[in-house]
């Protein structure tokens, strides 16, 4: 995925961006909605997805200031684990990039993006019961909830992009 307006870039990472990405995992504002992970599991997550890139279309993505190449965050769309039938698309930002509109940004980037693929499957996500912010940014895409997924350990906020 390549993605570049005047305010954000989407891109691959690089292998030399491991530090980076791991960095945005530090701050426990951002993650206090995400599942938990040790730092050896975000290794193994950003070394997929440098070879995910080979093997398309579905990986993450890093995402910088077009303007100064700050990194913002990142993003990811893949067969969401629930049902293989769907795709998942998700985004975490650095927190000094909240309330800004990147994230509505990105959320609209990422389903363009797998609209554009043209596979006919839904695109989902899922965030926090108590992530306000991110359900706001799904409305605002043209996602509605559903009912809460139900999975083995949590209950998660579930939606669906509906298409025109």
């Amino acid at each position: 995925m390549q993605y570049k307006d005047d305010s954000i870039t989407i891109r691959e990472f690089t292998a030399q961006e491991l530090t980076l990405f791991l960095s945005l995992f530090e701050n426990p504002n951002v993650t206090q909605f995400l599942p938990y992970k040790s730092n050896e599991e975000y290794i193994k997550t950003f070394q997929k997805s440098l070879s995910d890139y080979h093997e398309g279309p579905f990986s993450r993505w890093g995402i910088f200031n077009t303007e100064d190449n700050d990194f913002v965050g990142m993003c990811v769309a893949r067969v969401f684990v629930d049902n293989p039938e769907q795709t998942e698309i998700g985004y975490v930002a650095n927190e000094k990039y909240w309330g800004k509109g990147v994230a509505t940004k990105i959320c609209k980037a990422l389903v363009d993006y797998c609209v554009s693929l043209n596979d006919n499957r839904d695109i989902v996500a899922v965030t926090d019961l108590d992530n306000i912010g991110s359900q706001k940014v799904l409305t605002k895409n043209g996602f509605i909830r559903i009912e809460n997924l139900v999975r083995e350990n949590e209950v998660v906020a579930y939606f669906i992009f509906q298409k025109d």
